[in-house]
């Protein structure tokens, strides 16, 4: 007999939602575009979604990429009550931030707000010492840069974003998205970081090794294999090798696995394992099974291959997943 989930809808809302986004003259509009999207739009579904400023790093109206201009409704001091805040790039890597700004940025993370730099704002968060002795990522044109300029601080330049709990930073333009999402995720739960992306029209996952936090990614819109990706996963507990699945597209098998590649950029193998992967990393969410009946509904048979599997994909166990993002965690 199956064991049917608990589902849980939501995780519980960050117990400060404000989000800060910090403006500054040349500011970079796409990456303080991320910030507005994610965090600023409002989301009437959701009765306790973020509140969302936006404060100026300097007096007077400021120029951003692209021609814009932008005015904040407040200055630095809005930092003082914020339970995250957003530095979306910096104009110039050289260039060290005011001296106030880095004090704000360090009474904010001493009293507990989480920091996040998207691609070049890394550069004004390495400028507060809170790195030094952490990980953290940037835009791959910046990575050698930060490295020289902060040796303390270990750069990971192949990654799309580095989580150090309340300091989190991301590699250039784009993967900052992906950054923001593991936010939502972490603040509210998968379920609701997919709902986002979908809203975004993106996948709530791209390949990296920061891919933990984040939940399957959605099949390509269109594809063939919509209705296989549909029942797999209805019989993920099950042998399913590439013949079987072959047979269920009515392919051979080696036409099967050009085609797969062809519409997803996969293996069929790579991709059912993403898939158990997601499966498990739901139930241990969700429910109270155990390793071992995880494993086995995932069809991953046993206990080594699920850990296996995770450390590999996740870098993280299935027990330390599930202390980290189950329903009892906090």
């Amino acid at each position: 007999m199956k064991i049917m989930p608990k589902r849980r809808l939501f995780a519980a809302a960050p117990a400060n939602r404000l989000v800060v986004a910090i403006a500054y003259d040349g500011l970079c509009t796409f990456e303080f575009a991320i910030a507005v999207e994610l965090f600023g739009l409002p989301r009437p579904e959701m009765s306790s979604w973020y509140q969302f400023q936006v404060c100026s790093a300097e007096a007077g109206p400021l120029a951003a990429v692209g021609g814009v201009r932008i005015t904040a409704d407040a200055g630095i001091d809005a930092l003082d009550r914020a339970g995250t805040i957003v530095i979306p790039g910096w104009r110039d890597i050289r260039e060290p931030p005011a001296p106030d700004l880095v004090d704000a940025l360090k009474a904010a993370h001493a009293r507990g707000a989480r920091l996040v730099s998207i691609c070049s704002g890394v550069f004004v968060l390495a400028a507060t010492g809170l790195l030094d002795g952490r990980r953290a990522t940037t835009h791959w044109r910046y990575a050698e840069a930060l490295a020289a300029m902060f040796p303390k601080i270990r750069v990971d330049p192949d990654v799309l974003y580095v989580d150090e709990g309340a300091l989190l930073t991301s590699a250039g333009g784009a993967a900052g998205i992906d950054l923001c999402l593991h936010v939502v995720r972490r603040d509210f739960g998968a379920r609701v970081a997919n709902q986002v992306a979908r809203r975004l029209i993106i996948v709530p996952h791209r390949d990296g090794d920061q891919a933990q936090f984040v939940d399957r990614p959605i099949p390509p819109a269109g594809t063939r294999f919509a209705p296989l990706f549909d029942w797999a996963r209805r019989h993920l507990d099950e042998v399913l090798t590439i013949e079987r699945l072959a047979a269920r597209a009515a392919m051979s098998p080696r036409n099967f696995i050009r085609r797969f590649r062809e519409a997803t950029g996969s293996s069929p193998v790579d991709w059912l394992i993403g898939e158990r992967v997601a499966r498990a990393r739901d139930l241990l969410e969700t429910t109270s099974m155990s390793i071992e009946q995880v494993a086995t509904s995932c069809g991953f048979g046993s206990t080594d291959t699920l850990r296996h599997h995770f450390r590999t994909r996740l870098k993280l166990s299935p027990r330390r997943y599930r202390e980290r993002f189950g329903a009892s965690a906090p």
